[in-house]
């Protein structure tokens, strides 16, 4: 009997494994429209446009996300956030005593050696460990004492999934306190069917989620149909380039020449980023800019050998420059000041805070058209979009900027953009989503649906 019971068993793991596999190969537009289907309602994504103030009483939130020293956007998101809310709210920010665990993260572990007076400086009780539930049981007795009105968690990488669920699990289940979730990546880059799962079992608990690309959108709607979903654009990092330097300054900081084109790979350098793409590209560039320069400015999550090799094999050498390491916030501007354009290559992103830098900078952008990418690059106005993994569109995007030379007026454009973009609409956005729906089912599972398994 167990050799049929086990062979059961696995055939029914297969099928839900196919689809799930199914599923998350669905393009966006083909979910939405599956969903209608479904449900009988056709959801969209609109992002969030608040203008006047949203009327609404003090409200007490709870922040738990990584801040300085940890590095990273997401660090400098959750700080950022956690101040703006401020201005308006009590907010109390829970952080972590460590992030992830040496033997687990492809990066360096080493803190920010930016100086302790930066920008990005909070008050926050660090309690959390990741890996210790004697950490996760100490932070709900804290949220539980504290009786916060709206406990504001992160989403972005399934390594949080144990803590995560312990925590919703124990709000849920022993306080009424309102669970928003800021989903920078609903399924992380790189990711597969097990992340989808995770995150599937892990938001459940939410009773409001907020999404920063129409992809993820539609992906959230698939994973959870009866949710409160909203969306809104990346906020942008103006804090960085508050004291900017001359270009010539820059450039001889770095040994560039003052009248090279240079551009700008920024961050840290993944597989889903797409340098390969760009570094292939550039045989191309220089048959008609032949004095081109590419400067790869971030800290390696793969073999930095195999890119070099790439670059020595293509003859350039002479031409790329290499700055493997974490650049501290003080630094930023010497990167972004030296060259003319950012480009970012990449295969997928539901959005970018290297896209906020360049903006924060005025540096027209040079990207793919994936994700949410086209909400910070307006094609023809503040930058170029190009198809992903096509080198050869991407050469002939950068040899029109300089040719057509373009950086005067996209400059303009994004002084323009910048003038108005602000963490404001992120804030009433939140505002908005503290207040209980008129109708409350729509923030609840619907009647009769489980919640999602693992397996």
């Amino acid at each position: 009997r167990w050799p049929c019971g086990v062979f059961s068993f696995m055939t029914s793991i297969l099928l839900l494994l196919c689809y799930q596999i199914k599923e998350l190969g669905t393009p966006a537009d083909e979910l939405v429209a599956l969903h209608s289907k479904r449900f009988g309602w056709l959801p969209t994504f609109e992002k969030y446009t608040q203008s006047g103030p949203l009327i609404l009483s003090l409200v007490k939130y709870c922040v738990i996300g990584p801040t300085y020293p940890f590095r990273g956007g997401i660090a400098h998101y959750s700080t950022l956030l956690v101040k703006h809310l401020r201005e308006r709210h009590d907010v109390r920010f829970i952080s972590y005593i460590k992030q992830y665990p040496k033997w687990l993260y492809p990066g360096n572990t080493a803190m920010d050696p930016t100086a302790e007076s930066g920008v990005l400086q909070v008050a926050c009780d660090r309690v959390l460990t990741p890996w210790n539930p004697l950490t996760w049981w100490k932070t709900y007795q804290i949220i539980k004492e504290d009786a916060p009105d709206v406990l504001i968690l992160q989403w972005w990488t399934p390594f949080w999934s144990p803590m995560l669920f312990a925590l919703t699990r124990l709000i849920h289940r022993n306080t009424k306190i309102r669970v928003i979730f800021l989903c920078h990546h609903m399924i992380p880059p790189d990711g597969g069917v097990f992340d989808w799962f995770l995150a599937r079992r892990i938001l459940w608990r939410g009773n409001a989620f907020v999404v920063m690309s129409e992809e993820d959108f539609a992906l959230m709607r698939r994973a959870l149909p009866w949710a409160r979903i909203r969306g809104t654009t990346h906020p942008p990092y103006d804090i960085f380039s508050r004291d900017p330097i001359e270009q010539k300054q820059a450039r001889a900081k770095l040994k560039l020449t003052p009248n090279d084109p240079v551009l700008l790979f920024f961050g840290f350098v993944r597989r889903y980023k797409g340098l390969r793409y760009l570094i292939e590209a550039m045989p191309q560039v220089r048959q008609q800019l032949p004095r081109a320069k590419l400067i790869v400015v971030g800290e390696f999550w793969e073999d930095e050998r195999l890119y070099r090799e790439l670059v020595a094999r293509l003859s350039l050498t002479d031409c790329v420059q290499f700055y493997s390491k974490y650049v501290p916030n003080d630094d930023m501007s010497t990167y972004f000041s030296a060259s003319d354009v950012v480009v970012m290559p990449y295969l997928e992103a539901t959005q970018s805070g290297v896209a906020q830098l360049a903006i924060g900078f005025e540096r027209a952008m040079i990207a793919t058209n994936v994700g949410g990418m086209p909400d910070a690059v307006e094609d023809g106005k503040t930058g170029l979009l190009v198809p992903p993994a096509d080198s050869g569109a991407l050469a002939h995007a950068i040899v029109r900027y300089f040719q057509d030379d373009l950086r005067a007026l996209f400059s303009e454009n994004i002084r323009h953009a910048k003038a108005s973009a602000s963490w404001q609409p992120l804030v009433q956005l939140i505002e908005e989503l503290s207040i209980p729906n008129a109708q409350p089912h729509t923030e609840l599972p619907a009647v009769g649906v489980a919640s999602p398994r693992v397996l």
